[in-house]
C-alpha cells in the first residue's frame, strides 16, 4: 500500500470493484490522495465531497443533535462533518450497496461508533420507517450520474419533511445541471410552496451540481 501511495505521484493508481447497483467502481489514488468514482462521476473524497461541504456551510451545525445521511458512499461526508465541521453528534448513513459500504469500511476506515449508524438500505424504505425526527438530513442519492426518479417523488418529499425537526435542515443534491431538470424542479416546487421551510438553491456547484437547502420556518407564538 504504501509504494501504490508513492507511485500515485507519478501516475496514478487505479483498481475496479464491480458492484450489482453501481456497475463497476474505481478506486483511485493520485498524489497520495484515495477517491471512489462510479463510470461517470466522483462518488467520494473529490468533487463531490466540494460539492456537499458547499451546502453544509450553509447550515447551523451548532444546533444540530443527529443527522440522517441519505447515501454513504466512500464516507467522505463522515470525515468532512468530523474533521472540517467539528461535529461530534451522531449519524444515520443509508446506503443500498452493500459493496460501497464495504469499501467505506475497508478502503476510507468508516467504522461504526456509538455516534455513526451505519444501514444496508434503499433509502426510500429507511425514511418511510423512520420512527422519529432529525435535525439535518442530507440526500446524495446517486447511481453514477443519475438520481433514481423515485427521489424526486411527491411521496418521498412528503417523508422528508415528516422526519424533520422542529428545528430542522436539509441539504438535497439535486443533480448535475444538464439532466433530469424536470423532476429536479419538482422537489424545488414541493419545498418553496410549503409555508413551513425556507429553500435556497445553490446553482453549478463545482460547475456541474444543483443542491437545495431547506430550514424550517419556527412557528410564532401569540
Amino acid at each position: 500500500m504504501i509504494i501504490k501511495r508513492l507511485l500515485s505521484f507519478i501516475w496514478p493508481q487505479t483498481t475496479t470493484v464491480s458492484s450489482d447497483y453501481s456497475g463497476v467502481l474505481e478506486l483511485t489514488v493520485v498524489n497520495g490522495k484515495k477517491m471512489l468514482d462510479s463510470k461517470n462521476a466522483n462518488y467520494s473524497f473529490g468533487s463531490l465531497q466540494r460539492i456537499l461541504e458547499r451546502g453544509l456551510r450553509e447550515i447551523e451545525l451548532k444546533d444540530v443533535s443527529s443527522v440522517v445521511l441519505l447515501g454513504l458512499g466512500g464516507g467522505s461526508l463522515i470525515t468532512s462533518l468530523r474533521e472540517r465541521f467539528n461535529y461530534s453528534g451522531k449519524i444515520y448513513a443509508v446506503d443500498i450497496d452493500s459493496v460501497v459500504i464495504d469499501i467505506a469500511k475497508k478502503e476510507f476506515n468508516i467504522q461504526e461508533s456509538e455516534h455513526l449508524h451505519i444501514f444496508n438500505a434503499d433509502a426510500y424504505d429507511y425514511v418511510k420507517a423512520f420512527s422519529t425526527t432529525t435535525d439535518l438530513i442530507i440526500v446524495d442519492l446517486f447511481i453514477d450520474t443519475k438520481v433514481p426518479t423515485k427521489f424526486y417523488s411527491e411521496d418521498f418529499c412528503c417523508e422528508l419533511s415528516r422526519i424533520l425537526s422542529p428545528k430542522g435542515q436539509m441539504i438535497f443534491n439535486l443533480g448535475m445541471d444538464d439532466s433530469g431538470a424536470k423532476e429536479r424542479q419538482q422537489v424545488i416546487t414541493y419545498f418553496k410552496s410549503n409555508p413551513n421551510f425556507k429553500c435556497t438553491i445553490l446553482e453549478k456547484i463545482e460547475g456541474t451540481n444543483v443542491v437545495m437547502i431547506v430550514e424550517t420556518i419556527p412557528h410564532q407564538t401569540k
